[in-house]
Parts: structure tokens; C-alpha cells; sequence
């Protein structure tokens, strides 16, 4: 009797893997794959549909079982690394180029790639604080079952604006990142003591230019960064962030003297610069597109050397994962900031809004630029079905919880086909409260999180981002293979 049943399985199985050959040889990726609706903000009355690959759709993909409960595949060592070939262990993560792919090696020398969930803290406004303390008891039991939570659907980190604390307290915690502000904190102490600001571009900053030049930056390069001594020795600890979404500018040449005074360090310190490269007393009508281009790595780097000689200073156990660059005509298309930004930067992270998913020509262009990997550090979506405005954010909007996860698996697979991607940050644990009117109004009443304002946990979003995160290590050979 096992013996016939044994037989049956085995042809079920011939049957079945026919069928797959069948389907692959008649795949048509807009019927055959997932078709979503989506809108840039909800102020557009027009939906646009759009193809989300996913992993049980992918021609010629042998997607695992993923189910709560399912083992990994294959084994992953004590910070989330793959035990499958093991490398130079340093005892804390590292990058590495292996076979053409970049790679995070995590402190037991396995390879890893980094699926965090960004600002992974309990809730502040009173609606959050009350959820938490009925459905917990208390931030401690808070953080055991949701580490415990992200772990089961595949993510092993945290990214930005997490609650460290709270994570370092867990017997393993989630591997985590840190953000230091000396820029921002800069930025917000000037604007107090200078005043109402003239002109601001969106990120506050005065005529949209990062005060890199100015002494008085330096000190909070010390006070703010000099703090990070007490994670040196943390195994957990992925890296740093310095700053979010710097605006740098590629008319910072001129505007630093069409608009600062002559006798502000930054006016002075780019006046030299253009002196010098010109090799005259030249003024802003002798600018070209070419020292346009050449002044953005000379801004950018000074910024660099600044802020990672401090890193290095304080900590120079950990790798440095950039400033977190977001303008797509910006500073995503300037070479000359991300040949800099190789020379510094061991994972260059990027915010990566308003395109559906990433373009393979584009993230060709950050690797071959930079010669370094990238890390996407924020992006989101926001589902209709949620009950909140959905007013605010960059993210676009979708219908259905449903949705987004097909949006984060389409997203996903995109970023694996390039062998420069090392990781993901989903923005973010927890949906914005509309009635906190202490938060950013530009970020108060969207639907971002994988939990809602009561610690609700969006399962269609989170079953299909397990689906993903549980077959990462297998999409990145099946990649490799057909590549």
C-alpha cells in the first residue's frame, strides 16, 4: 500500500512539474502576473495598473513553502546570516564582492542580506500609548513579541529611528542601525538663532544648501557623533547613518554666491574654489555645467571627511552607511557625488519614492559609479482599505493591504536582480496617527506601517512580505544563474 502511494505521488509530481514547464513556455507576464491599481496620492482620480511579480509567478522559480512556522531555508546562523559558505569572520558585519554580487558578511562570516523595517519603536501619541499598554502590558513585552513577530515573517533588522534601547535588551536582537543628526541638529540651531530664513527649500535648509563650510559645523560633528562610542562593541549593530536627505543641490556653485554674504564661511570657502580652478578672480557668470559638476563632489566630500573621520574616531568597528540620498535629479543622477561617495561610504543608502519599482539602468549607474553597494532605506505604499486620509507621504496608494504586498514583493525582486542591492528598509512599524498634531504635517495621516494605531498587524501585507523575505537567499542564485 506505501509502495502504490509512494507511485501515485510520484506521478502527481511528474504532472505537476509538466504543468510548470507548460506554463513557463506560455508565460505572458501582464496576464500571468499579479495586476495592481495604484495612484500617486489620492488627490489623482485616475488609477494606472501596474504588473507585480511575486514569487510563486516567477517562470522558472521553485518558490519554498512560506508559512509561519516554516523552518528557514537554508539554516541562518545567530545574526541572520545563511550557513552556507562561511568567510572571514571579523566579529562584526562587513561587506563583500563575491562573484560579481555584493554581499553584508555578518560576524560569523556568513552572508546576509539586511530586510529591516524602519522606526521599529513603540507609537507616542496618547491613542499608541494606550494600545500598547492594553494589548502588551508594557514597552518590554512590546519589544519580546514584535522582534519575535518580525523574525517570523523573514526581516532580521531595524532601520532608522528605531528604539535601540529597547532591541539591545532582547537575548538575540534584531540586527539594527543608528542615525546621528550633526547636520540636522545644525540646521534646526541655526534656523532658532538665525531667524525666519529668507528662502528654504522643503528639507529646511537656508537656500537649500548644507552648511558644510561653516566652523561652527564641526563641534556638532564632535558633539553629535562622539556618542556612538558606547555601541562599539556591539555585535548587533549593522552601522550608522549621518543625516537624512541632505539637499545636494546641482546649482550648489551658484547659489552659494548668489545668495550667502561675501563674508560667510561658505561664500568664502567657494569663492577660493572657483578662484582656484579657474585660476582668476572669477565670478558666477564664468560657472560652466563642468564646475557645476565638479564643485557637487567637492561640497559633497567635504561633508564626507567631516562626518567619517568622527565615525572612525569613535567607532571604527562598524560600517558607515551614508546620508541616506532621495532626489532622484539630484544627487541620484550626479556621478560625480557617487564617485565620492564610494570613497567613503561602505553601504550607500538611498530613499527610494515615486517609481513603482527600481530601474535596473538606474542602480547600474550607483554601482558602476560608486563601485560600492546600495541599501534602500525607506519606501512604502499605502492601502485605501486602511480608514486613514492617506493625504500625506511620497508613498503611492493602493487599494488593499493585499496590494502592498504584492507592491513590496514586485519591489524586492527588482532590487535582487541587481547584484548591488545588500538590503531594505520598509517606512515604516506603525501607521501615522492623524490626531498627533505634534508630528511632521507632511507625514501625520497615511497608512505606512505593517501595524495600525491599535498594534493591529496587517497579515495579507505580511504574509506576502514573508513569502518574499523566505526565499531571499534562493532568488539571489536564481538570479545569478540566468543572469
Amino acid at each position: 500500500m506505501k509502495v502504490k502511494f509512494f507511485v501515485a505521488l510520484l506521478i502527481l509530481q511528474f504532472c505537476f512539474h509538466s504543468c510548470n514547464l507548460n506554463n513557463q513556455n506560455t508565460f505572458n507576464q501582464d496576464e500571468d502576473y499579479h495586476l495592481v491599481k495604484a495612484r500617486r496620492n489620492i488627490s489623482i482620480t485616475t488609477w494606472n495598473t501596474y504588473v507585480a511579480k511575486t514569487v510563486d509567478k516567477l517562470p522558472g522559480f521553485d518558490a519554498r513553502r512560506t508559512i509561519p512556522g516554516d523552518p528557514p531555508v537554508p539554516e541562518i546562523g545567530e545574526f541572520g546570516g545563511w550557513k552556507t559558505e562561511q568567510y572571514d569572520a571579523t566579529g562584526f558585519f562587513r561587506v563583500q564582492k563575491i562573484n560579481d554580487r555584493w554581499w553584508i558578511i555578518d560576524p560569523e562570516g556568513y552572508p546576509f542580506i539586511h530586510r529591516g523595517i524602519a522606526v521599529f519603536r513603540p507609537g507616542g501619541s496618547e491613542m499608541q500609548r494606550v494600545s500598547l499598554q492594553q494589548r502588551y502590558g508594557g514597552v518590554n513585552e512590546w519589544v519580546r513579541q514584535e522582534s519575535a513577530l518580525l523574525k517570523e515573517y523573514g526581516f532580521n533588522g531595524t532601520g532608522a529611528w528605531s528604539n535601540v534601547g529597547l532591541i539591545r535588551e532582547e537575548e538575540v536582537p534584531l540586527v539594527y542601525t543608528i542615525i546621528v543628526s550633526p547636520m540636522g541638529r545644525y540646521r534646526s540651531d541655526h534656523r532658532r538663532a538665525y531667524g525666519e530664513y529668507e528662502m528654504a527649500g522643503w528639507q529646511g535648509y537656508r537656500y537649500d544648501l548644507a552648511m558644510v563650510f561653516d566652523p561652527e559645523f564641526d563641534d556638532y560633528v564632535e558633539e553629535v557623533i562622539s556618542p556612538i562610542a558606547q555601541y562599539a562593541d556591539d555585535k548587533s549593530l549593522l552601522g550608522y547613518f549621518t543625516d537624512n536627505e541632505i539637499p545636494w543641490k546641482n546649482d550648489a556653485l551658484d547659489r552659494h554666491l548668489k545668495y550667502l554674504g561675501e563674508d560667510e564661511p561658505g561664500y568664502i570657502a567657494v569663492k577660493e574654489w572657483l578662484d582656484l580652478r579657474k585660476g582668476r578672480d572669477a565670478s558666477i557668470d564664468d560657472i560652466t555645467e563642468e564646475d557645476r559638476l565638479a564643485f557637487t563632489g567637492y561640497y559633497f566630500e567635504t561633508y564626507m571627511q567631516k562626518v567619517t573621520a568622527a565615525i572612525s574616531k569613535y567607532d571604527p568597528n562598524h560600517l558607515y552607511l551614508g546620508c541616506r540620498f532621495n532626489q532622484e535629479r539630484e544627487e541620484l543622477s550626479n556621478p560625480e557625488i557617487f564617485r565620492v561617495a564610494g570613497e567613503y561610504i561602505d553601504i550607500i543608502s538611498i530613499n527610494h519614492y515615486r517609481k513603482w519599482e527600481p530601474d535596473q539602468e538606474i542602480m547600474a549607474n550607483w554601482k558602476n559609479w560608486s563601485g560600492r553597494p546600495f541599501m534602500i532605506t525607506e519606501w512604502y505604499t499605502k492601502g485605501e482599505d486602511s480608514g486613514l486620509p492617506n493625504v500625506t507621504g511620497a508613498g503611492w496608494n493602493v487599494p488593499t493591504q493585499l496590494d502592498r504586498g504584492l507592491f513590496y514583493q514586485n519591489f524586492c525582486i527588482e532590487l535582487l536582480k541587481s547584484k548591488a542591492c545588500v538590503g531594505w528598509h520598509w517606512f515604516t512599524y506603525q501607521d501615522n496617527d492623524p490626531l498627533d498634531l505634534r508630528t511632521d504635517p507632511s507625514n501625520r495621516d497615511s497608512n505606512k506601517g505593517i501595524v495600525d494605531n491599535e498594534y493591529k498587524h496587517y497579515f495579507p501585507l505580511l504574509y506576502q512580505m514573508k513569502a518574499l523575505n523566505d526565499n531571499t537567499y534562493n532568488l539571489i542564485k536564481f538570479f545569478d544563474e540566468i543572469q
